[in-house]
């Protein structure tokens, strides 16, 4: 997993480091990618990376993946990212997401997702209850509740405070404030 998270990272980074770099380099066809665990966008598989198909990735393609995943962006070829270019990749992804959240839990086959099928799975919910009633009377009062870990986008945690990166849906308790 932590690996998984580093090549991640490694590769979102090399990626923003590209973009610069992606307006003077030519851009390669649009790659097949994969979810990177906990990261921002898709991580392209190692054989996409590997473009001359030697078995060891270089900078130099690494660096022709971020121009890749660039131009794909810059659908009217101007060189800049607008706003809309943004978006429709954000929600590209988001629909990615959701059709993998919706394919994992709709188990009744319907193509739609019920409340017994949103629910938190086995004992999720009581442990979640338990963690925040840190005198354990039964109830969560006031100052329990305002001193709970804040969930927010991007901050799903395995209830030990780790983030971890799972799509499921399954995110503990939903963020206020």
């Amino acid at each position: 997993m932590k690996k998984s998270v580093m090549i991640g990272a490694l590769l979102g980074g090399l990626a923003l480091a590209g973009v610069a770099g992606a307006q003077t380099a030519p851009a390669p066809a649009a790659p097949a990618t994969q979810p990177a665990p906990g990261s921002r966008g898709p991580m392209p598989d190692f054989a996409t990376l590997d473009a001359d198909g030697n078995g060891a990735v270089t900078p130099e393609e690494m660096q022709a993946q971020a121009a890749a995943r660039f131009a794909a962006a810059d659908t009217d070829g101007d060189g800049g990212l607008s706003a809309a270019e943004l978006q429709a990749q954000e929600d590209q992804r988001r629909a990615v997401r959701l059709n993998r959240m919706i394919a994992a839990r709709d188990t009744n086959g319907d193509g739609l997702l019920q409340a017994d099928e949103m629910a938190p799975k086995g004992d999720r919910m009581t442990r979640m209850f338990d963690r925040i009633d840190t005198n354990k009377d039964g109830s969560i009062d006031a100052a329990e509740f305002e001193a709970a870990p804040r969930m927010g986008p991007g901050k799903h945690h395995d209830g030990h405070g780790k983030p971890h990166g799972r799509m499921d849906g399954d995110h503990g308790p939903r963020p206020r404030g």
